[in-house]
């Protein structure tokens, strides 16, 4: 797509020190174009996002905000404060990746009830499309070794 934005051009003239300017406009606009490209919406997923989803499907139907923060620290030793945890799951629920629902309230809880989460359809073709590209450009290389 082309667009072109129109501008004019305004001259300011000086006739001496002590009287004022003035101001001439030219009636003949200067176009400037610029191209819009839209973006394939398929996108690889962050690494803290890839973690969230991993992890997800490994809890499956008990994943909820604590029982990730522990499976992270346990599988992945990675220490991750809750507010970044409920955060990037925000992030996956608005992309669609990941699906909500709210468990029965517990007494352990003070009567409030867990939010648990599932990985969509589209979260795991997401994580598909990740896997792969991280395959196809460690292929060849030192981390393919590892």
């Amino acid at each position: 797509m082309r667009y072109a934005a129109a501008q004019s051009i305004v001259l300011l003239a000086f006739k001496s020190n002590k009287e004022r300017f003035r101001v001439y406009s030219l009636d003949t606009p200067t176009y400037n174009y610029y191209t819009a490209v839209v973006m394939n919406q398929s996108r690889l997923l962050g690494g803290f996002e890839n973690l969230l989803l991993l992890v997800i499907l490994r809890l499956d139907d008990r994943a909820y905000g604590a029982a990730i923060r522990r499976e992270l620290l346990d599988q992945v030793e990675k220490d991750v404060a809750i507010g970044a945890i409920y955060t990037g799951l925000d992030r996956l629920e608005q992309k669609e990746f990941v699906q909500s629902w709210t468990g029965e309230p517990t007494p352990e809880r003070g009567g409030r009830a867990k939010k648990f989460y599932r990985v969509t359809a589209k979260g795991k073709k997401a994580l598909h499309e990740t896997q792969r590209a991280l395959c196809r450009l460690s292929g060849g290389t030192e981390a393919q070794r590892v």
